[in-house]
């Protein structure tokens, strides 16, 4: 999905109308935003109050992407589908009641044996509390409570009390008449009659009755989806819309791909997590090992707080079997190595682009599923985050679920870019031309970024949207990133990261510094003219810097100094080359004229290359491709790119035409498409 440019304001639309027509027209954004909204709430509403039929629903439609690949690979062995799907079920069913199993004997061995943990823990505590940490934690919590009560006013109401309760007469025994002495209570005795077979077997069973119920929809769902997985392909193929079955298809392939991949990965991935701390559980002496293994590979399905539940179980118990603390610290120890290296290595290098959450999407995923399904919903929060944000990828309608939750950036470079300028915050423009310029070279950055983004700029200009006050903080952001960027070097990188293809083309280099003539060498061989714009200073500036890191001398010109007022005060000294820079969308052919025949005047055999950078809308085209004023020999260009081009190719003439050069070996290099 590709990020789109914000629409702006449309002309016409600051317009008045009647009176009848503005209510309407104020009545229907309320009702095109209420619909979303009821839609919301009543599929929220549907969900928490039908939870007990859709968690195990959830649960089946995950687990069917986890076999879905062993499915496949039993398909491959000419098995039929039903011997396939019910192999991979029954495996599955094996495994979730042999963990079952295995909980519930490590449980009991574990309840067994909390008395003697208990005694631990109190020598422990009666240890801490004779030590001089503990006579510290004593005094710091007898001031606490001396000055929060008072500690005399509590000691003397006992003590006021205690008469006045001596004095107090006895009560008679409830059902006794004070007025006959001698008369002794009745003794009330209740008699339980004794339960029968189903009474007790329905106890018994009450607790697991309604795990057994959910365990048993849950396979009941995941054998008829993996079943009927074509039939309901097609189904959402024909809701996703069918009149466009190549790209459905393929959205419902990447989809299912990509949630498979995440599953498996994630299974393995904690499964993997789980045997290494049930191994080193075992070895520091942890009892119930595998218990703790199990609770660790589960909890790592929990986002953010999963990790310190796994570590905090076992922490405890190691302090409570062990007299000592070294059982603890080992455990501390075990726990703090293996999380943060699954968690900041081997997840990164496994999950690679499968998940595609971002941290906020996670965290407020967490939020809203456990507060609709309890801990249930805590551990299928990522999952069913990562559906949603698959779904929104690939569905017209659901794309903010994408942008809201996906880990891509909302913004494009080039938006980001102008964003940051518009906003006039220097340090962050700068922070984002280092992270692009990690992979890309100055020119490249120049050329497909901050004049993209100073396209967007000169199109709101044109529309009259931006202020004053904006106009000057792009300017002065403008020259502080030029002047920041001016100590890097141009070079080239020789691989492009990920998103940024488009502003890693190479640029031209030119000729090495040792045969590069001395006339284009001297500082103001090539004339920068700047534009009227409040942009074209700028984009000067930008070629004059391009310029010089290719050992030619430059001379940047503002608009002022070439203005009809000051031109005969111009002194173009050994300039060679004059270019004119405009960024501007409008009103600039006969202002472009009057300047270029300016110039011409003033430097007569001077060719003056006009640069338009905007030539890709109308108007600048139009323009680029009409003849103004005596711009023919240099020509006109489009982009930084053709500036340069043409800036080089005059040099490489000057080399070629050079008093005894070798034409063959100095013939002008070909211009980069």
């Amino acid at each position: 999905m590709g990020t789109k440019t914000p629409v702006g304001v449309q002309p016409g639309q600051a317009l008045v109308p009647p009176r009848p027509t503005r209510v309407a027209a104020a009545e229907t954004p309320r009702a095109t935003m209420a619909s979303p909204i009821l839609v919301g709430a009543t599929i929220v509403a549907i969900l928490y109050f039908g939870r007990e039929i859709f968690i195990p629903i959830a649960i089946a439609l995950l687990l069917s992407f986890v076999l879905t690949p062993l499915v496949s690979r039993l398909r491959r062995l000419r098995l039929p589908r039903l011997v396939a799907v019910g192999v991979s079920v029954l495996l599955t069913l094996g495994i979730v009641g042999a963990l079952g199993t295995l909980i519930g004997i490590q449980a009991a061995d574990l309840v067994d044996d909390i008395p003697r943990y208990r005694a631990t823990i109190e020598r422990k505590i009666e240890g801490l509390r004779t030590s001089p940490v503990g006579h510290i934690t004593d005094y710091v919590a007898n001031i606490g409570r001396a000055l929060h009560t008072g500690g005399q006013e509590q000691a003397k109401e006992p003590a006021q009390e205690a008469p006045q309760a001596a004095a107090k007469p006895p009560e008679p025994a409830p059902g006794l008449d004070p007025a006959k002495p001698g008369q002794k209570p009745v003794v009330v005795e209740v008699a339980s009659t004794q339960p029968g077979p189903l009474e007790m077997l329905g106890t018994l069973l009450s607790p697991v009755l309604q795990p057994l119920a959910t365990v048993g929809i849950v396979f009941v769902v995941l054998l008829f989806v993996l079943m009927q997985r074509e039939d309901l392909r097609d189904r959402m193929i024909r809701l996703a819309g069918s009149s466009d079955l190549h790209r459905t298809t393929g959205a419902i392939d990447d989809a299912a791909g990509r949630l498979s991949r995440y599953f498996v990965v994630q299974l393995a991935l904690n499964t993997a997590f789980g045997v290494v701390i049930g191994i080193g559980l075992y070895v520091i002496g942890v009892p119930n090992p595998v218990l703790w293994a199990i609770f660790s590979g589960l909890m790592r399905f929990v986002p953010y707080i999963g990790a310190f539940l796994s570590a905090l179980l076992p922490i405890v118990l190691a302090a409570a079997v062990d007299p000592g603390w070294n059982m603890m610290i080992a455990v501390t120890i075990l726990f703090l190595i293996l999380e943060p290296l699954t968690g900041q290595v081997f997840e990164p290098i496994v999950y690679g682009q499968s998940t595609g959450l971002s941290p906020f999407a996670v965290l407020v995923s967490a939020l809203f599923w456990t507060w609709l399904w309890g801990p249930v919903g805590l551990l299928l929060s990522t999952p069913l985050t990562v559906c949603l944000v698959v779904l929104g990828r690939h569905v017209e309608h659901l794309e903010f679920l994408d942008v809201l939750f996906g880990d891509r950036p909302a913004l494009t470079p080039v938006q980001n870019f102008y964003q940051r300028i518009l906003a006039g915050d220097s340090e962050e423009v700068l922070g984002h031309a280092e992270l692009i310029l990690q992979q890309c070279s100055l020119s490249s950055y120049y050329d497909e970024v901050v004049l993209k983004g100073l396209e967007l700029a000169a199109r709101d200009a044109a529309r009259g949207v931006l202020t004053a006050q904006q106009k000057g903080a792009m300017r002065t952001a403008l020259g502080e990133l030029i002047a920041d960027l001016s100590g890097r070097s141009d070079a080239g990188t020789e691989t492009a990261g990920e998103g940024t293809e488009q502003a890693c083309s190479p640029m031209p280099i030119g000729p090495a510094p040792e045969t590069l003539p001395e006339a284009w060498s001297r500082q103001g061989a090539v004339l920068c003219v700047s534009g009227r714009g409040f942009l074209d200073e700028a984009a000067a500036a930008i070629l004059a810097q391009i310029l010089e890191k290719r050992g030619i001398g430059i001379r940047t010109v503002p608009f002022s100094d070439a203005s009809s007022a000051r031109i005969g005060r111009f002194e173009p000294g050994a300039a060679r080359m004059a270019c004119v820079v405009s960024l501007a969308l409008t009103g600039e052919p006969t202002h472009l004229r009057r300047l270029v025949g300016r110039l011409q005047e003033r430097m007569p055999g001077v060719p003056v290359l006009l640069g338009l950078w905007l030539a890709q809308n109308g108007q600048s085209e139009r323009v680029a491709r009409a003849k103004v004023g005596a711009t023919d020999a240099a020509g006109q260009v489009a982009s930084l790119r053709e500036a340069i081009e043409a800036v080089l190719a005059a040099v490489q003439a000057d080399i070629a035409a050079a008093p005894g050069a070798d034409r063959a070996a100095r013939a002008p290099e070909p211009a980069d498409a």
